[in-house]
């Protein structure tokens, strides 16, 4: 051997330990009090809970078959978890209390989340421990898993959208778990904000096309976005790539825990502006931004279609063989709700059942075998919206109200309409009790949870 290659080989053997060393190196992500301008000019800053000192919390950026590895770190006076919503994880790392992982303690507290994160999509990070609380205080972050061979785009962008509940001095009004929002339809707040604060514009370029993950990180708000003048396509729901489409009515909605991927290309003239509207809740409308274009030239680009993203590997359900199952959301003001004598502060049933939040020692609604498919038929029996979450799988949406649904859609939270019904499909192949809820979160711990145990 040459003395030169002798020297590449030694230094290459000296740094394999410390590259080792890197890649198995955990990400720092801190939970604590925090300051934020909310609002913005004129208003006081907010007094908010966040990780790493921002709301929402950083962009956890990762590609597809990459190995997360995040310590957490708890600096709250509270104890807490991290729920990586979406992916399909190891059991031991959901983030549910006691279920999965005994909680963060408060004030130094610390876990490791490590795992590999098989599917590319728009995913979130959130407590699951105090959720209507520590999520309303702004607990949560985006975290995205790119693509091995992600789309040509101008731009990547992240909206978390949230809504708070604040005073006139821009304080968040502290009254977490009262029974009129859970027994109603959760805490919908009187602000909204985009990535952490109220937002007038966003600048674009005329002829750019953008790739808009938008996340619903609030407790119970259900967001219905128009842009006007824009026709973007929808590529992906819940982080999980379908035909790309425009939304009925070019409307798009987000119950909270959804996640939705837009293609909007830039189409509008130079100097001009357009609305993006929120019209969900009638007589309510509100706008949430404005897409101000620059005067800059614009993007010139042959004309192509909207891409397409690789679909993830999941296994699809043997309908055929399927396990059959109905499970009916019940309770609500204006609904059978549970006695409050018996059930004080529950509000909300399960398979006529309500189910104490406390320490998710809940014995399973259901019992699967692994890889076995599964078909539920989801019957929402109130007056009020619910979007329905299953822990560590994604399923198929077959059919709402009866009618099969044209989407080849992959879900991990359906939303359910007042006096409605889904139906819905999986292989239970990741072992593990998995809970499965309402992700409006004042519903959530005042009865609409369960467990299913796949084994």
């Amino acid at each position: 051997m040459e003395r030169r290659e002798f020297l590449t080989l030694a230094a290459a053997t000296a740094a394999a330990p410390l590259a080792w060393a890197q890649e198995r190196r955990a990400r720092a992500l801190r939970a604590a009090p925090a300051k934020q301008a909310l609002v913005g000019a004129g208003h006081p800053d907010t007094a908010v809970w966040a990780y790493d000192g921002s709301v929402p919390g950083p962009v956890l950026r990762y590609r597809q078959g990459e190995r997360l590895r995040i310590e957490v770190g708890n600096a709250l006076d509270a104890d807490t978890t991290v729920h990586f919503h979406g992916i399909r994880l190891p059991n031991a790392m959901d983030g549910v209390p006691h279920l999965t992982q005994k909680p963060i303690a408060r004030n130094g507290g610390k876990f490791l989340y490590e795992f590999d994160l098989p599917d590319a999509g728009t995913y979130w990070y959130h407590p699951h421990l105090g959720s209507p609380e520590q999520v309303g205080r702004g607990l949560y972050g985006a975290l995205v898993v790119e693509e091995r061979v992600p789309p040509a785009v101008d731009r990547d962008l992240v909206w978390v959208l949230s809504d708070w509940r604040l005073d006139r001095e821009a304080k968040v009004v502290a009254n977490f778990g009262n029974p009129r929002d859970a027994s109603h339809a959760g805490r919908i707040g009187n602000t909204v904000t985009l990535n952490g604060a109220v937002r007038e514009t966003l600048e674009v370029r005329a002829g750019e096309r953008i790739r808009l993950r938008l996340i619903n990180a609030s407790n119970a708000r259900i967001y219905g976005l128009k842009f006007e003048g824009h026709a973007p396509q929808v590529v992906a729901l819940d982080g999980q790539p379908l035909a790309p489409h425009r939304p009925a009515n070019d409307r798009v909605v987000l119950g909270p825990a959804e996640r939705a991927d837009l293609i909007l290309d830039c189409a509008g003239a130079q100097g001009s502006t357009h609305r993006v509207i929120d019209d969900f809740y009638a007589g309510r409308e509100y706008r949430l931004l404005e897409l101000r274009y620059s005067n800059e030239p614009a993007v010139v680009r042959a004309a192509s279609p909207v891409p397409r993203l690789a679909p993830n590997r999941i296994p699809d359900p043997d309908l055929a063989a399927a396990e059959r199952h109905r499970v009916v959301f019940g309770g609500g003001m204006m609904g059978a709700m549970p006695d409050q004598r018996e059930h004080k502060g529950l509000f909300w049933t399960v398979n006529g059942k309500p189910v104490h939040d406390g320490e998710h020692r809940h014995a399973p609604m259901l019992e699967l075998r692994r890889n076995r498919s599964c078909l539920l038929e989801l019957v929402n029996d109130t007056n009020w919206h619910h979007p329905i979450h299953l822990h560590g799988h994604v399923f198929r949406v077959l059919s709402r109200n009866g009618k099969p649904n044209p989407l080849q859609e992959w879900r991990d939270t359906v939303l359910l309409e007042p006096e409605s019904r889904a139906e819905i499909a999986f292989v239970a192949d990741n072992p593990g009790d998995w809970m499965f809820h309402c992700h409006v979160l004042e519903h959530q711990v005042t009865g609409m949870m369960a467990v299913v145990r796949v084994g």
